[in-house]
């Protein structure tokens, strides 16, 4: 018994535990130009180095040409009073003045704007954050490890490659959340392109030390094996894996000696853990939710297409939209969500993200239990709120909400402004406070929510949709739209099926903002006008013209 213990006590790599963390696409455009500026100024360096190191070359050419011609004739040479005098001199001073200009550092500058720089440098959070969210996508895409290596994503501009230092990190970062199954993938990826004579600073045996464990801790034992005799092969006194040698062979003679039939349930265990390689928490929902951002699953049949239109809406004649009505479009019919085209401009959009961008910070969620915000791992995102009197764009924003939904907007939360980067996401959830969270917007005293309004301020090149689990639903982002639906049926409970979530964004950049409406004066507009009863009562005319589809 003791032996075992010693054996599983050095079975493991070294591994080091990081927290997740997400940087917005637009805290990272900002580092690409801090990466521009550490270049020029190194740049700057390199050229006061040569500079200098040009001025000694010349000066070492001259030297060398005059002593060549002193040393023929030394007694005559000096016998020059001119020759004399410039010898002293140049011993006494000029030596010193080449001493100086040796000794002198020309990396202060390129140094001092490192030092500044290095403050809005990422940190091992911040890398690890983004290796998540490589993993995060390799999933919910179905992209194999290839594939990412390769860049060979939708919609890339700037095609990259990933080299086996990269492949192995990521293996290393999955290490660490005791995600094996990726692991398994990222060591395998980094093992062939090294087979494919990628030269790299990480060596096969580093690889196989990590690949074997994970391999193992999968259930794989006769795979763990053949991996661990090929590590052995390339480095013969590697001590873990000579340990884990003797331990694999030692529980392999245990299953051998063992009930055949026993074994064989084992075996189907353990083959289906290898098969599943996923998180413990994969839910039907996750499946759905996954298929609906890959743009699979639930399709609306032929006859419920049909009842869907493209109208103009006037805001139930409001004099702001008689003239210039407002172009809707139904994108699902339970539960109704309507999409508005051309509702925010470019400029708008410029100037909320303008006000948004110093704002910033980690995108946070009620806590059910204690009703206060709090971040949390399935919302990663960037948000900042603004208030429609800091800003007359704001200000007409809100008002355009109210007047095309007939809901007053004195009660709304602020507008959220919310930045996806790569991998970015909010998973399923609610908007509404269900009944076991009865103190959710107690803070705000406004009641419940009772409608979502969501813009999107930009286009994706991939992934990034708004998905409705629980109906198959999947809204695609698209700029300068925007798009609507209740929370609240006009009972007052909530609609279960508007359970949604943002997809992870996997190549661009997603900007959206929401607006969350309340039941706090809503108590007239809700049971009379709200924009469902319009578009219950509201003549239904198409518009090819339109092209809304």
């Amino acid at each position: 018994m003791m032996w075992y213990i010693l054996i599983v006590g050095i079975l493991l790599p070294q591994s080091f535990a990081h927290p997740g963390f997400f940087t917005s696409i637009g805290q990272m455009t900002d580092l690409i130009h801090t990466e521009k500026d550490l270049v020029t100024s190194l740049k700057d360096y390199i050229k006061a180095e040569e500079d200098k190191l040009e001025q000694i070359k010349k000066w070492a050419e001259k030297l060398d040409r005059l002593t060549s011609t002193a040393t023929k004739d030394p007694e005559g040479f000096v016998g020059h009073p001119v020759n004399a005098f410039k010898l002293m001199k140049r011993l006494n001073t000029e030596w010193s003045e080449l001493e100086n200009l040796v000794l002198k550092d020309m990396s202060d500058g390129f140094i001092s704007n490192l030092t500044i720089q290095r403050q809005y440098f990422p940190n091992d959070e911040d890398q690890v954050g983004a290796a998540k969210a490589l993993l995060r996508l390799q999933d919910t895409y179905n992209l194999d490890t290839d594939t990412i290596s390769k860049g060979n994503l939708p919609g890339v501009k700037h095609k990259s490659f990933l080299t086996v230092e990269d492949c192995f990190e990521l293996g290393k970062v999955a290490y660490t959340e005791a995600d094996y199954y990726h692991t398994e993938l990222w060591m395998e990826q980094a093992l062939r392109q090294l087979d494919d004579g990628e030269v790299s600073t990480i060596d096969k045996v580093s690889v196989l030390d990590y690949l074997s464990y994970a391999v193992y801790q999968q259930g794989d034992l006769d795979k763990a094996l053949l991996l661990t005799k090929k590590l052995l092969e390339l480095d013969p006194e590697h001590q873990r894996a000579n340990g884990n040698l003797k331990y694999f062979e030692y529980i392999m003679a245990k299953e051998k000696d063992a009930n055949k039939s026993a074994s064989d349930d084992q075996s189907d265990q353990k083959t289906t853990l290898k098969k599943k390689g996923a998180a413990v928490d994969y839910l039907p929902e996750r499946q759905k939710y996954e298929m609906l951002c890959r743009g699979e699953g639930i399709k609306m049949t032929p006859r419920r297409q049909k009842k869907l239109f493209c109208r103009y809406h006037d805001g139930n004649r409001n004099p702001k939209f008689i003239l210039a009505p407002a172009k809707q479009e139904d994108e699902w019919d339970k539960p109704r969500i309507i999409r508005f085209h051309d509702i925010i401009s470019d400029a708008e959009i410029e100037i909320v993200k303008d006000l948004a961008k110093p704002r910033l910070s980690r995108a946070t969620v009620h806590d059910p239990e204690t009703g206060k915000l709090t971040t949390a791992q399935y919302r990663v995102s960037k948000s900042a709120w603004l208030s429609g009197y800091e800003n007359p764009v704001v200000s007409r924003i809100n008002m355009r909400i109210q007047d095309l939904t007939g809901l007053d907007v004195s009660t709304a939360e602020e507008l959220q402004v919310a930045n996806y980067g790569v991998g970015g996401q909010y998973e399923p959830h609610f908007d509404f406070a269900r009944k076991d969270e009865p103190d959710a917007f107690k803070e705000l005293g406004t009641g419940n929510r009772i409608a979502t309004w969501l813009f999107y301020m930009s286009d994706v090149s991939a992934g990034g949709a708004t998905v409705f689990p629980e109906v198959g639903a999947s809204v695609w982002p698209k700029k300068g739209t925007a798009v609507f639906w209740y929370n609240l049926f006009a009972s007052g409970e909530g609609d279960y099926s508007t359970r949604h979530a943002a997809c992870p964004v996997l190549v661009g950049n997603k900007w959206v903002s929401n607006k969350w409406l309340h039941e706090r004066g809503q108590e007239l507009p809700f049971f009379s006008c709200t924009l469902m009863c319009l578009i219950c009562t509201f003549p239904v005319l198409t518009f090819q013209s339109l092209q809304l589809t």
